[in-house]
């Protein structure tokens, strides 16, 4: 198997990253511990891993900076991830991450949730879909934490059972704005935070403004997830997965919105203080 010449590089220097290897199987490494960024032997930074975004007419692969930069404000490192279904690089890079963020990007396949694709339905991408079910499956049996934005949050629940609306504007009467225009750092509407949930405990329960760039939306909510937030018109729009340490989504877009919105800050900064606390249980 081919080895990306970045995680070559990180391999030559497990001890300096704070790794132990616990044993090998077929050219696959297996860590002792959670990885986490070392510098004379203090410990800095745990590192995240980023979904990549994938764009079909360059068949290129790309981030937003924001995505990036909301990690690094709240004192993690971020790293894109290669696009594979290879289940060996996989377990490679989810080896190397404290924690995963799911980022937006391409319209959930109607196939993971077992519905029939309509013409309203956007561009999949089924391979990010099979290398989201095999991470998110990771994170869940590991109690890795993990943060799902936009089309996080529609693939946490369409994977564990839930469905999707596909297109908002033909399936689903709207009362606010979900598709918003730039800029995108600005409030679209209104969610209302659902007190007694992890996501009050980090935020506040109550009213608070979020920005908002979707066409689809979970419909059916699966019943692994609690709901966590709503919007004025009774849309999904935040859920942790159960029995978990830290496992949410919000359908909202902290990576646009961080650096003027303190809450969405705070909640990035929850994740990364999460994958900072000890390693993950491995399995």
């Amino acid at each position: 198997m081919l080895v990306p010449v970045w995680l070559s590089y990180l391999f030559a220097n497990l001890p300096q990253i704070g790794y132990s290897i616990l044993y090998k199987d077929n050219g696959v490494c297996y860590f002792e511990q959670a990885s986490f960024l070392f510098l004379g032997g203090k410990k800095l930074s745990p590192i995240i891993g980023l979904i990549p975004l994938y764009d079909d007419e360059k068949e290129s692969y790309w981030m937003l900076p924001g995505y990036m930069k909301v990690i690094e404000k709240c004192g993690g490192v971020p790293i894109m991830l290669p696009l594979t279904d290879d289940e060996g690089e996989l377990e490679m890079v989810y080896s190397l991450c404290n924690g995963i963020l799911f980022t937006g990007g391409h319209d959930v396949s109607p196939n993971v949730y077992k519905d029939t694709p309509k013409a309203t339905c956007g561009i999949a991408c089924p391979l990010r879909d099979k290398m989201e079910a095999y991470l998110l499956d990771k994170c869940l049996k590991n109690n890795k934490p993990l943060l799902g934005i936009c089309r996080g949050i529609q693939f946490i629940n369409a994977h564990l059972g839930g469905t999707l609306y596909q297109d908002l504007p033909t399936e689903y009467d709207c009362k606010v704005e979900h598709h918003m225009s730039p800029p995108y750092d600005r409030k679209a509407h209104f969610v209302e935070v659902l007190e007694e949930t992890q996501l009050a405990s980090i935020i506040g329960k109550g009213i608070h403004p979020v920005n908002s760039y979707h066409h689809q939306a979970i419909k059916d909510i699966s019943p692994h997830v609690v709901k966590m937030a709503v919007s004025e018109d009774g849309l999904v729009e935040a859920i942790a997965v159960k029995n978990h340490r830290f496992a949410i989504g919000v359908q909202w877009h902290p990576e646009f919105s961080f650096e003027n919105n303190e809450e969405n800050l705070k909640l990035v900064k929850a994740f990364v203080d999460e994958c900072k606390n000890g390693r993950s249980k491995r399995l």
